[in-house]
């Protein structure tokens, strides 16, 4: 991503708007390996403790210092189990389910620069056909790359909007 200068040539300009970044926000919960994985697994169905601990093989002081991170970033929920009242179940929340794209991105990255394809593969359960892969793309659907990408301030793009009104 650019800016119409010479890229790195602003870093005042660099330092000022990375300072409204998303990004370390977004990294302080859920960039760490271990919420990645539980992640996953509450993607694939796994609910209770015992699941994620057995499934990840993750130490249970870990996994509950994760899970309430996660519960209080508001990405998963904790409620009692109807069928027995000593077990809690984890959910993801809404906020938690709209990571669904991240972690496909992360999962194609992995296969392309990483461990290779895995033997399962995510399909559409209507038809169950496999999924596209996660692109960027541009306002008229055409996929874009760095190169194709700018930086713009929210007041500039608005403005374009108005007169494009």
């Amino acid at each position: 991503m650019h800016s119409e200068a010479k890229p790195g040539a602003d870093i005042d300009a660099f330092r000022e708007a990375a300072l409204s970044c998303p990004i370390p926000a977004a990294v302080a919960l859920i960039g760490e390996r271990w919420a990645f994985l539980i992640l996953r697994g509450a993607f694939n169905g796994l609910e209770h403790f015992e699941q994620f601990q057995a499934g990840l093989g993750i130490a249970r002081n870990i996994l509950s210092d994760r899970l309430a991170k996660l519960v209080a970033g508001d990405i998963m929920k904790r409620s009692a189990d109807a069928s027995d009242r000593r077990k809690v179940i984890y959910s993801l929340t809404k906020k938690g389910e709209s990571l669904l794209p991240v972690m496909l991105a992360v999962r194609q990255w992995g296969e392309d620069w990483g461990h290779g394809g895995a033997q399962m593969v995510l399909a559409d359960n209507r038809d169950r056909r496999p999924i596209q892969r996660i692109n960027i793309c541009a306002e008229d659907g055409r996929d874009v790359g760095l190169r194709d990408l700018i930086w713009l301030s929210r007041d500039e793009v608005e403005r374009k909007a108005d007169r494009a009104a």
